[in-house]
Formats: structure tokens, C-alpha cells, sequence
């Protein structure tokens, strides 16, 4: 038997999920009631500690304990309703909440189990080591559940790591899924600096900022940073629930982690009265924008961008596509190079994410201030992704994986492990590798439509059909390449019939 409280917890927890599964209670749906079961539980135990219960009275802990049957389904039921109309983090987690859990005498066994624990008596890391352990068995059960919004924790990781964020910085995620990249910073925060009192206030209530456009994710995300020791049942949200692309950024912050949702395009769907079906595909027209696409990873990438204070620096995970489609893509490219100074490409390999088949790069770029002359001087690029091949089972993406890749960066930035503030420098003396090239800002912008696109390494299993990846693997990446050019026909098509009317 494990040894770590967390993984007995989160095992205990986790095997109730395959009972409501049979019952009709997807694994998403379960870790959801449990999220608004434990705030309900904290609440009651913060209460006896001392600290104030934000959750009204009729609609606290006991109200739960105390009933059964019906009565207890229906009351569940309108407590999930009330309190998705308060204000603050309650709003947050309870927001347009519903009981998936239909069955009463299955609700009264997962309200037993939560009660049965004295949740207030753990350490902050050991909470939230079992609730990431429940978002990750979630991301990697058979139905979606989280893992469209789920990125491998190692990367994660490794980007926090070569990024550094430090003390008193703003840091935010406008994707923010269930709160990995905040999580992480916060970690690194806390692991590498000595805090004072100011420096830990900060952290904990000013320091990171979410967004997410689906409300149970957001949820999930609040939840994940509150059991953290992130924000509080009083104040401001860390996190909220809305479209982070619909204006431009009220406030710009120092850094941001982000990996954006993999669909490329943004639009509806429409019926009309006559039965007809059509989409209606929705770009972003914005003043901040370079250019206006409906194209969500490069409205993404120009939201971001627009986030940043001056010299404020970014790392997003973003699909191939980004790096080489025409159009609106070549202009944001452009504008990329010449005014932030886009110094790594980190491509990265396929299997990493529960989508499968998606070829995805981490870009690091600093945004700079106005200047005639490009701010990108040399792009470095490190090739993760030819000839290594991962799944999420049984060759699951490792930080020995990525080691490599972070002590390049590290020595090219000129920046060493554990800096409080060392500015990076663009070492050109730095040795090239066989993964880690350097490209001139001449040679990239000569390439055709500023493709960034770039990859030298020979593709062993062009000539080897051993090497190949797994069927399923193949048949993604196959779908994925028709996809994207059938998009780019699309756009073609577009811009003829833009220029026809």
C-alpha cells in the first residue's frame, strides 16, 4: 500500500467514480459534485476554525449531513442553485451548477466520504496533490472529461522553468484550463525565493490571473487553486468564466503561461426556416489586433501579445498551423518578429495531448516596445518531435525528456538556474546541437510567408516502416494535415470572393 496520503485519498475517491459511471455518471460530471461538495465541507471547517463561512446558512455542510432520501436530492438541488448567484469565489465554483448525481443514496455515500475526512487538518500540498489527482485520472479516463483542458504536468514544468517567474510579477493563463500553468508558477515561486510578508500576500491574491470560456472549467480551476492556498472564499477570484477574446486586456501583466484550445476555428451553427444548416465562422474584430481572422490560436496569439506589459515575456503552446498558414497567419508572423522578440520554438513531438495527432510548438517571446528595426535578432529552435515518438500510456512524456531542451535554452539565454533577475541576453557563442538551431532574422523572414516552420533532422521513419508510429497515431496526424489544408483552400476561396464583391 502507498505511503502518500494523497494517492490513498484520491484511489478511495477515484473508485467510487467507476460505481457512478455505471449509473450513468460520467467522470467529469463526478469530479464536478465532488468539487462543489468539498468547498461546502471547507466552508464548515473553516468555520470551526474561526474564519468566517461565506456559504449562507441554509445552504451549509449540515444541511447535506443531516438528510436523506428525496429530501436530500431535492435540497441538494436548490443549494447548487442558490449559490451560483453569489458573489466571489461561491459564484465562481457554484456557476450555472447542477446535480448530476440523481440518485439519492449514491449522493448520501459521496457526502459520507467527503465527511468522513478532516479535510482543514492537511497540508496545503497534500489537498492539492489529491485534487490534481483527480483532474488528472479525469483527463485520462475513456470519456473527455478534462482532457481537452489538460496539459502534460511535465511540460508544464519545464516551460515554468526556463521562464522563472520571480516575486511581485503579474502572471496569467487566458486558457486556463484546470490551472496547471498558474499552479506551476506559483510552485516556482515559492520554491526558489524567500518570500516576505508582502511577497506572499501578493502571490496569494494578486499575483495570478485565469480565464476560460467554459464555466466548468473554470470551476475545476478555482477549485484546483483554492485547495493550493490560492485566493480566497472572500476576495477577488483568481479565475472567471468568460470569452478572454471578445476585447482587449483592461490590465497587462508581466508574463504568460498559456496553452490555447487546439480548435482552429471559431464560428456557429445556424438553422435557418427552412431547415437549412449553415455556419457562420466569427473573427474577432479588434483595434489591437494585427489582423482579423477566425482563426482562434492566432486570435489567441495576438491576444496575448496584447496582454503584455513592454518587455513582458510569453510562452504558448500553439499547432503547427500558426507557424505556416498564409493570410492572416503570415501578417501576425511578421508582426511577430519585427515587434516582440521571438528568440525559442520548442516543437514539440505528437502524443502528448489527449487530442490525438496534434503537432503543437511552444513559442517564447518578449513583446517590446516600438522600434523601426525588428526586435527578433536570432530564433532558436529546438526540435523535440522527430524520431521521438510518445503516447500517454505506455510512453508517457518525462522531464529527463525534457532536460535537454531546458538546459539549452537556459545556456543561450544566457540566464542560470535559479536567477533572481539576470536579463537574457541573445548568446550567439551559445554551441549548437543536433536538436537546437540557430536561425538569423534575416533567414527566417526570406522564407516563404515567414514560414516558421523549420525542421533539418532526418525523419527516420520516411525509409524505415518499422519506426512508424501507432495506427491511430498515423490516422490523426492524417486528419490533422487534411484539415489544415482544406482551411487553407477555404481561406483562398474567401479572399476571391472578398476581392469579387
Amino acid at each position: 500500500m502507498s505511503n502518500d496520503p494523497s494517492q490513498n485519498i484520491v484511489s478511495k475517491v477515484w473508485n467510487y467514480a467507476h460505481v457512478l459511471k455505471n449509473a450513468g455518471v460520467g467522470y467529469g460530471d463526478y469530479v464536478e459534485q465532488i468539487t462543489y461538495l468539498l468547498f461546502l465541507k471547507l466552508a464548515e471547517e473553516r468555520e470551526e476554525l474561526g474564519y468566517d463561512n461565506p456559504i449562507p446558512d441554509d445552504y451549509q455542510w449540515p444541511q447535506l449531513t443531516q438528510r436523506s432520501g428525496d429530501d436530500l436530492e431535492v435540497h441538494y438541488r436548490h443549494t447548487l442553485e442558490s449559490l451560483g448567484k453569489e458573489a466571489g469565489l461561491v459564484g465562481v465554483i457554484f456557476r450555472k451548477a447542477q446535480n448530476k448525481i440523481s440518485n439519492p443514496s449514491d449522493l448520501e455515500r459521496v457526502i459520507k466520504m467527503i465527511d468522513d475526512e478532516d479535510w482543514s487538518a492537511m497540508d496545503v500540498d497534500i489537498k492539492g496533490a489529491i485534487y490534481e489527482g483527480l483532474l488528472e485520472k479525469t483527463a485520462s479516463s475513456s470519456d473527455k472529461g478534462a482532457g481537452q483542458y489538460f496539459t502534460p504536468r511535465p511540460l508544464i514544468r519545464a516551460i515554468v522553468d526556463v521562464m522563472q517567474p520571480k516575486p511581485m510579477q503579474t502572471i496569467a493563463d487566458p486558457a486556463s484550463g484546470t490551472g496547471g500553468f498558474l499552479l506551476a508558477a506559483h510552485d516556482y515561486i515559492v520554491k526558489h525565493h524567500k518570500l516576505d510578508k508582502d511577497e506572499k500576500k501578493h502571490l496569494k491574491t494578486k499575483a495570478l490571473h485565469g480565464t476560460d470560456i467554459v464555466d466548468s472549467v473554470t470551476r475545476l480551476c478555482a477549485m484546483n487553486l483554492y485547495l493550493h492556498g490560492i485566493g480566497s472564499a472572500e476576495g477577488k477570484p483568481p479565475v472567471e468564466s468568460r470569452d478572454a477574446l471578445a476585447s482587449p486586456p483592461t490590465d497587462k501583466v508581466d508574463m504568460i503561461l498559456a496553452n490555447p484550445p487546439f480548435g482552429k476555428k471559431g464560428g456557429y451553427t445556424i438553422v435557418g426556416d427552412d431547415g437549412k444548416v449553415s455556419t457562420e465562422k466569427h473573427s474577432y474584430e479588434r483595434d489591437d489586433f494585427w489582423a482579423t481572422t477566425s482563426n482562434k490560436q492566432l486570435n489567441f496569439l495576438q491576444h496575448i501579445v496584447s496582454m503584455l506589459n513592454i518587455n513582458g515575456s510569453a510562452a504558448v503552446v500553439l499547432p503547427d498551423n500558426v507557424l505556416f498558414e498564409g493570410g492572416a497567419g503570415e501578417t501576425i508572423r511578421r508582426n511577430l518578429l519585427q515587434r516582440c522578440d521571438l528568440h525559442t520554438i520548442l516543437r514539440l513531438p505528437t502524443g502528448l495531448f489527449y487530442a490525438q495527432g496534434v503537432k503543437a510548438n511552444v513559442l517564447f517571446f518578449d513583446r517590446k516596445p516600438a522600434s523601426e528595426k525588428p526586435w527578433t535578432k536570432n530564433l532558436w529552435i529546438y526540435d523535440l518531435r522527430t524520431n521521438l515518438h510518445f503516447t500517454l500510456k505506455t510512453n508517457p512524456l518525462s522531464p529527463k525528456d525534457l532536460a535537454d531542451f531546458v538546459k539549452c535554452y537556459k545556456s543561450r539565454s544566457g540566464v542560470p538556474p535559479l536567477s533572481t533577475g539576470t536579463k537574457r541576453q541573445d548568446a550567439t557563442s551559445t554551441v549548437e546541437t543536433e536538436r537546437f538551431k540557430k536561425f538569423t532574422y534575416e533567414e527566417v523572414i526570406a522564407r516563404d510567408k515567414a514560414n516558421l516552420d523549420i525542421f533539418w533532422l532526418k525523419d527516420d521513419t520516411l525509409e524505415d516502416s518499422e519506426n512508424l508510429p501507432a495506427p491511430a497515431i498515423l490516422a490523426a496526424e492524417i486528419v490533422e494535415s487534411l484539415q489544415t489544408a482544406l482551411e487553407e483552400f477555404q481561406g483562398v476561396e474567401e479572399s476571391l470572393q472578398s476581392a469579387e464583391s
